[in-house]
């Protein structure tokens, strides 16, 4: 098992993305803390690791906010008494351009991706320096790299993960800790179908539209970019840091 008593936090962990990190990591040995704001889908990523043996706990909480990233980290410190892996996953979306972004779509845009991706980093960092060693990952995204149609406040933030990414990197390297981004591509997620919807558009058409773009020809699963994560996280990639791991079918280099 690439993870054996280790220790993951994963923000955003109850669905897409995060949820299917999550039970990865608790396959490969890891114990796992996520959070969310919805305390129903927590509870049943939670039973679904447990039912398969693996050790898992959720906390309710909002990266928008200090005091619950920081009570995040202190509350997995002291369930598991230590901090390996921090997957900063979270994350918000708005179609719009900017002309028609509200000022509160942008705000909260850039303090879910962006701002919650500092303060729980901020709160990580103490407790890996303490025990020299720990993987922060970051989820950025394509978008965060060449930019995309309608989407100014969720470009904006993505691309600031990506360079906040290579600055921490820097920054604590000596002290033992690795920071990489992993940048997905479309992904099957709950968000993806929010994306469509809030664009004026069927499953089909978004679909349709989201696969006629990509050079491999579909889009991806949760479970791909997990197994890009577990690779980010585990001894696999010891030399890497402040790197972007790009996931994407194809999508940024076409």
């Amino acid at each position: 098992m690439k993870l054996k008593e280790k220790v993951a936090l994963i923000t955003g962990g109850n669905s897409g993305i995060g949820k299917a990190t999550a039970i990865l990591f608790a396959k490969e040995g890891a114990k796992v803390c996520i959070t969310g704001r919805n305390e129903k889908r927590c509870e049943e990523v939670v039973k679904k690791i447990m039912d398969g043996g693996g050790q898992a706990i959720y906390i309710i909480a909002d990266v928008r906010f200090p005091d619950e990233c920081q009570s995040t980290v202190e509350k997995t410190m002291k369930a598991f008494e230590r901090l390996d892996i921090l997957f900063n996953n979270a994350g918000a979306y708005f179609p719009n351009t900017a002309v028609d972004c509200s000022e509160e779509e942008w705000d909260l845009t850039i303090d879910i991706n962006l701002k919650g991706t500092y303060l729980m980093s901020k709160f990580a960092l103490p407790p890996m320096i303490a025990q020299k060693s720990g993987v922060i990952i970051n989820n950025g995204s394509g978008w965060g790299i060449v930019g995309g149609n309608e989407a100014v406040s969720y470009c904006a933030s993505k691309g600031g993960v990506v360079l906040m990414t290579k600055a921490m990197a820097i920054d604590h390297a000596r002290q033992g800790i690795r920071v990489n981004c992993l940048c997905p591509g479309d992904v099957e997620t709950p968000m993806l179908d929010e994306d469509a919807r809030m664009r004026g558009m069927s499953w089909e058409e978004y679909r349709a539209q989201a696969v006629a773009q990509r050079p491999m020809g579909r889009i991806g699963t949760p479970e791909e970019i997990a197994k890009a994560a577990l690779f980010l996280a585990s001894n696999d990639s010891t030399f890497m840091t402040g790197a972007t791991l790009v996931v994407d079918g194809g999508g940024t280099a076409d």
